[in-house]
């Protein structure tokens, strides 16, 4: 055989196999049965739109409302500031392409698989005219726990996909809360460098005419204090302030209003930049009713909120000014 002609025969082997490898893909039934279940159950585009989100089942719904950009949570008559990364997340969930075959076409499927209005959980997404953008009910989990069934509202057909739903629709209220008692910082909008003087007025302890309250005051990028600091460590005031505006509660208390005296054992006074102040008000530590936990009371000037803190936040932010020191 001739070199000519074995680069012909070479040739035509390979075209023969590169033919092959492209049917392989044309006609592999796994990748196009893959490639067909990919589904979203929302346009992306809908999300801006998006107003309340209701997250019900027999026994417990939970409503978020957006209002002027803000997430809130809706209970009792009340809103609640809510996490709002935590809240986009849960949306985004609903408009990712993701593999959600069709299993079932047949309603009678729908209290095998948990996918009745008295079993499922529903999530449902509003805008603030019209019918609502997404009612979906969320049933059964599979036999591997991995996938859930699912399927909208007003249709029989029945989807499973990955269980990337529960850990948000079987929470608790306290889930969706910010409980920061400075909320602004959550998105980075309040932060140490807003702060030009800080006043922290310590527990009474009996002796309120004895108090000295500790003062930090900005001067460029370090702090003048009215305290005595050997070799002062600016870093650790940094982090001390912001640890300050990151302060979280446990949850909100609903049976002390914000006026009551006894959120006067101690505060805490933030002077801002822009001649904005705010004040931290906390009451005394008690043993909580299971008589397992050691909490606080707090409320923070500008908001009604009541906020439980934990006592172990507290004792953070009163501390003895040594932690200021620098390490030798």
């Amino acid at each position: 055989m001739t070199y000519k002609t074995k680069i012909t025969v070479l040739s035509g082997i390979i075209a023969g196999l590169a033919m092959v490898y492209i049917l392989s893909f044309v006609f592999d039934a796994d990748r196009n049965n893959a490639r067909s279940a990919a589904y979203s159950w929302l346009d992306a585009k809908q999300t801006g739109a998006i107003d309340r989100v209701i997250i019900s089942s027999l026994d417990s719904r939970i409503t978020l409302v957006r209002k002027d950009g803000d997430w809130f949570v809706a209970r009792d008559g009340n809103e609640y500031p809510a996490r709002q990364q935590r809240v986009e997340d849960f949306i985004k969930i609903f408009t990712q392409k993701k593999p959600y075959p069709v299993l079932s076409s047949n309603a009678s499927s729908h209290d095998r698989l948990s996918l009745t209005d008295d079993k499922a959980v529903t999530v449902t997404l509003t805008g603030s005219e019209g019918p609502p953008l997404l009612d979906l009910l969320i049933g059964a989990p599979d036999v591997t726990g991995k996938d859930i069934y699912l399927r909208r509202g007003d249709q029989n057909e029945v989807r499973s996909g990955e269980n990337i739903f529960s850990a948000y629709t079987n929470s608790p209220p306290a889930f969706w809360y910010n409980l920061r008692l400075f909320p602004e910082s959550e998105s980075g909008l309040l932060d140490v460098t807003f702060v030009q003087r800080l006043t922290v007025y310590p527990p009474a302890e009996g002796d309120e005419d004895a108090i000295k309250p500790l003062i930090f005051t900005r001067s460029g990028r370090e702090w003048a204090f009215n305290f005595e600091l050997a070799d002062p460590d600016m870093a650790k005031v940094d982090s001390y302030i912001q640890s300050i505006l990151s302060v979280t509660g446990s949850d909100f208390v609903f049976d002390i209003e914000s006026s009551d005296p006894i959120l006067n054992d101690c505060r805490i006074v933030l002077e801002f930049g822009d001649g904005g102040i705010k004040t931290a008000r906390f009451g005394p530590p008690f043993f909580t009713d299971d008589g397992e936990n050691f909490m606080c009371y707090a409320v923070v000037s500008g908001s009604n909120l009541v906020y439980s803190v934990p006592d172990r936040v507290i004792v953070r932010l009163f501390p003895d000014v040594s932690i200021f020191e620098k390490d030798q």
